[in-house]
């Protein structure tokens, strides 16, 4: 409420003397605003680094402003000075201040944070999260953030590592198939992630990516039809089941079934247009391996009667015939009767 009528005003504060010693300080000696750092020295506007070098009140002000400073070795010596508060910096240094604005991958939240700041020259006089960043450079930090720290941050779906392994096949059997390396994968980002990426910021929001259909948009339709013609996800084998191939090397792609499964085949599956014969894991009926070839008809001549007797003597329930390229192919322990 106003005073009422023939009343004293209330007494006004008198501004401390150091408040104003400060701001006529730093008039005189902009390059001298100091803030005062976690550790106790202080960080100089221009970027050097300073220290009272006894304790003494002005060891703990937030900001000063330095008339005389010994300025030698890593730290200079202030050896007077007078303290500054933020309304100050502001009310007279307003116009010199700059506002900075940046978005950068955080490696250990493993998203981008967006901050604000207040700068005057190297002091932060204020920092905050900016709330509505610009998207372009969200997504510019994400990427940075993807090519830092890898690929792995994708979701890598078992049937994405597949397709991506088959792709690599067909690229080392033909070098214009697209390129779907680390190395090249990593090297050309905003060209085929950076569209499916817009709005995101972190390892979350990459999970929603479905990979298996971004790997595909680099492919033609054409070019789908002859990966699944001559790279294929499964082969059929005798007994009728379509076992998956493990195309993680693609130098050698490993058709791990069960032996039983292959009576009657007598030669090697070839991938790649013929090129290429599939490394076969032979396996226990209790799927373990037994046998490794890329030569199934070396395998029926000689080494299949010595895996056959060990076989038998540990899985006699099962069907170990004789001639096994004329014996019916089985995904049971024994073939079904003929009807």
């Amino acid at each position: 409420a106003s005073p009422s009528a023939g009343s004293a005003a209330p007494p006004q504060a008198a501004p401390h003397p150091d408040a104003a010693c400060g701001v006529l300080l730093g008039l005189a000696y902009p390059d001298r605003i100091a803030q005062r750092r976690a550790d106790g020295r202080f960080l100089l506007r221009n970027g050097r680094g300073a220290a009272v070098q006894e304790l003494q009140p002005l060891s703990s002000a937030a900001y000063l402003a330095v008339a005389e400073l010994e300025d030698s070795g890593s730290d200079g010596r202030i050896q007077l000075a007078a303290p500054l508060g933020p309304d100050e910096l502001e009310t007279y240094f307003g116009d010199q201040l700059l506002v900075e604005t940046e978005a950068r991958w955080d490696r250990y939240a493993e998203a981008v944070r967006a901050r604000r700041r207040i700068r005057l020259g190297a002091i932060v006089l204020k920092e905050t999260q900016w709330a509505d960043p610009d998207p372009a450079l969200v997504q510019a930090a994400l990427l940075a953030g993807l090519a830092e720290q890898g690929l792995g941050l994708l979701p890598w779906s078992k049937a994405a590592k597949q397709l991506r392994d088959r792709m690599n096949l067909m690229h080392a059997h033909n070098p214009e198939w697209p390129d779907v390396s680390d190395e090249a994968l990593l090297a050309a980002l905003p060209e085929w992630l950076g569209p499916y990426v817009g709005g995101m910021r972190g390892r979350g929001d990459l999970a929603r990516l479905d990979m298996v259909a971004i790997l595909e948009s680099l492919l033609s339709w054409q070019d789908r039809q002859r990966l699944e013609k001559e790279v294929p996800t499964h082969l059929t084998v005798p007994s009728g089941s379509r076992v998956p191939v493990d195309y993680a090397d693609p130098a050698s792609p490993v058709l791990a079934v069960r032996l039983q499964e292959l009576f009657g085949l007598r030669e090697t599956p070839r991938i790649a247009g013929g090129k290429l014969p599939v490394t076969i894991h032979l396996l226990s009926p209790a799927h373990r391996p037994v046998q490794v070839t890329q030569d199934l008809a070396s395998f029926w001549e000689h080494a299949y009667f010595e895996v056959k007797k060990d076989l038998k003597g540990r899985y006699p329930k099962h069907y170990w015939p004789d001639n096994p390229l004329e014996a019916p192919a089985t995904n049971r322990a024994k073939p079904r009767p003929p009807r």
